[in-house]
């Protein structure tokens, strides 16, 4: 599907902030089926040639950019934009090796992911799982993927994104465009459920701790002890917050909250966003202005974590690690470094895992759970006194393991509103994340994804 077909039968409605294009109730699997599991990710451009049409491409598409415009005079200004802003991109590709490192990652991540699957899985489920890539913006698109899906005889689908909290900017971007796909009659119809996200897994939250222990090594000794986080997010139209109730910025923050939590809140932090595009108002405070609101302080070591990120790409190798270091060392900022993305991180590639499995239904439930998770801090075991969340005398909490049973994420209950230490200025409260580690409440007592937009 051109972009301009797709432009033409795009329409936004409320499944574009709620992910109800497809069904996130649980798949069930009959011993044998092939269960597809699609990668969906944003993609890039792999070499020069690549980066006027994937900007074209990004800019054609109504679910991430609106445009006072459409049809015909959409294309023409899509086309414009890339050709001009072709030219300072392919600098910046060139300047982090000639081109996007996303797509070689995703693959990688693709591969551990498959493998890990099967090993782990394979027997519990009865299915052979088969993990495929679908780029919105650049290949391989759905539309190949479907076509290896089609020859590889898959016979139920998982939709994963890499994004691990939602956005209609970016999984209902893929979403909606896969749906257009599938009405349009262009790849075949497959029972599917979608993960929609999985802001708050354990292991996610714990490989994202790892990456800022990492990234604080590269520091003098002397200095660790000062260095202060920023956790950079991709920015947002402020309107898909205030007007479309999107839940992405609500889900950032509670990726952070748990992230310091369980790191015992062991220095101090910011979350800011980044990449605006065009004048309309976005999410603030910007990862710059932050930066140099941090330099004026005085704070001279700076640690910027990508929280939305799960793979290295142009705005993590460029615009943090080269644009971002340049603006604070300019401010005065003495001590400035960027963590590694997830990547092939194995802790990441078990969350994604999990977040798989906890979608998979056996038409006869097995005599012991069909897995258990490892490896919960004992902060986010939601039982008696650990329920909150909270550290004690802010030092890191006993590192006792336990384990959470996986199940549909629309029977996790989410975290409590009232809870979450961490909050933008702007916040509205619209959604909390998933909690994996709690039992359900009973089902008369549970409300539906629609009826808890905020809880």
């Amino acid at each position: 599907m051109t972009p301009r077909e797709f432009l033409s039968v795009y329409e936004f409605d409320r499944r574009m902030v709620t992910g109800g294009h497809f069904s996130s109730e649980p798949l069930a699997v009959q011993d044998g089926d092939t269960v597809g599991v699609v990668l969906l990710n944003l993609g890039g451009p792999e070499t020069q040639e690549d980066v006027k049409p994937f900007l074209y491409n990004l800019f054609m598409d109504p679910a991430i950019i609106d445009l006072p415009v459409g049809g015909l005079l959409r294309h023409w200004l899509a086309k414009g934009i890339a050709k001009v802003r072709s030219r300072s991109v392919r600098e910046d590709y060139e300047t982090i090796g000639g081109g996007s490192p996303i797509n070689r990652l995703t693959r990688e991540q693709s591969a551990d992911l498959q493998a890990l699957l099967n090993e782990r899985y394979g027997r519990a489920t009865g299915a052979d799982f088969r993990t495929y890539i679908a780029m919105r913006y650049w290949h391989p698109f759905s539309e190949e993927a479907a076509r290896q899906m089609q020859e590889d005889g898959v016979d139920k689908v998982v939709l994963l994104p890499l994004y691990p909290q939602y956005s209609k900017t970016t999984t209902g971007a893929s979403l909606v465009y896969w749906k257009a796909l599938e009405d349009e009659g262009e790849i075949p119809t497959w029972p599917t459920t979608v993960v929609q996200e999985y802001a708050a897994n354990p292991k996610y939250i714990q490989a994202l701790s790892e990456r800022i222990d990492e990234g604080l090594q590269r520091f003098e000794k002397d200095v660790r002890p000062d260095v202060q986080l920023v956790f950079s997010a991709h920015g947002t139209p402020l309107k898909e917050m205030k007007e479309r109730r999107d839940p992405y910025c609500c889900l950032i923050h509670s990726t952070v909250d748990q992230v310091m939590k369980h790191r015992g809140h062991d220095r101090p932090y910011h979350v800011a966003f980044q990449s605006k595009v065009g004048p309309a108002e976005w999410l603030t405070p910007s990862t710059l202005d932050k930066l140099d609101e941090l330099a004026e302080q005085g704070r001279q070591a700076l640690l910027v974590v990508p929280v939305a990120f799960v793979t290295d790409h142009i705005e993590t190798s460029f615009e943090l690690d080269i644009e971002a270091r340049e603006e604070a060392e300019e401010a005065g900022v003495r001590h400035f470094e960027v963590t590694s993305g997830l990547n092939s991180h194995p802790l990441f590639i078990e969350a994604l895992a999990e977040a798989t499995v906890a979608q998979i239904e056996r038409p006869q439930a097995p005599s012991a759970p069909l897995s258990v998770g490892d490896g919960a801090p004992a902060h986010m075991l939601q039982n008696g006194a650990a329920q909150n969340g909270s550290a004690q005398n802010g030092a890191v909490e006993d590192d006792t393991r336990g384990g959470y049973r996986l199940r549909p994420l629309d029977q996790m209950p989410r975290f409590s509103a009232d809870q979450r230490q961490v909050r933008c200025h702007q916040c509205e409260c619209i959604a909390e994340a998933r909690c994996w580690t709690a039992e359900p409440a009973p089902a008369s007592r549970r409300r539906t994804a629609s009826e808890a937009p905020a809880s």
